[in-house]
């Protein structure tokens, strides 16, 4: 009497994490609908309710998820690039990305918008570069073109939240400018 393999196929055994990914985001698309119940939807400025955008977003996920299940139920996501980088995690860069934004979290309301995010995208940036192995991460040079670049892109952030949507963030200063 022959009894069947029990084994896995190596094919079903990579599609394993692709349906939690998918289950995941599915559920997670599931529970901001449940919340978003509970948020009024009558109009604000410009017929949108504040409602509108938590939908939007639960709706999105919802589909996302079941179209990711779906893909891992039939197979697998096709024509997958092969993994790229290093075996292991490199973990100074690891360290130098969290340092980054727990800086930001914990420093913002005294140095501002600004400068809290400049300093998160500068330090994130070394952790990127470093993990890679790019050869200028140390050089002066290179830790200049971060911080400009990284003021560069959080203060338009900053006034635009500020000036044109209302939107209170912590400034350095009261003149609501840097």
């Amino acid at each position: 009497m022959t009894t069947p393999e029990s084994s896995v196929s190596p094919q079903a055994a990579a599609t394993w994490p692709q349906t939690l990914v998918g289950a995941g985001v599915l559920l997670t698309g599931l529970a901001l609908a449940f919340g978003a119940i509970g948020i009024s939807s009558e109009a604000g400025y410009g017929g949108v309710g504040p409602n509108f955008l938590p939908w939007l977003v639960s709706g999105v996920l919802t589909l996302c998820g079941a179209w990711i299940l779906w893909e891992a139920r039939t197979g697998g996501f096709r024509e997958l690039d092969a993994p790229s980088g290093a075996e292991h995690a490199y973990w100074p860069g690891f360290v130098w990305v969290s340092a980054g934004l727990l800086l930001n979290a914990a420093l913002i309301t005294m140095l501002g918008f600004i400068l809290s995010c400049t300093l998160c995208y500068v330090l994130a940036v070394q952790g990127l570069r470093r993990a890679s192995g790019h050869p200028s991460a140390n050089q002066p040079r290179t830790w200049a073109i971060d911080l400009v670049t990284g003021a560069l892109i959080s203060a338009p952030v900053f006034w635009m939240f500020t000036k044109f949507l209302a939107i209170n963030l912590p400034g350095l200063t009261t003149t609501g400018w840097i």
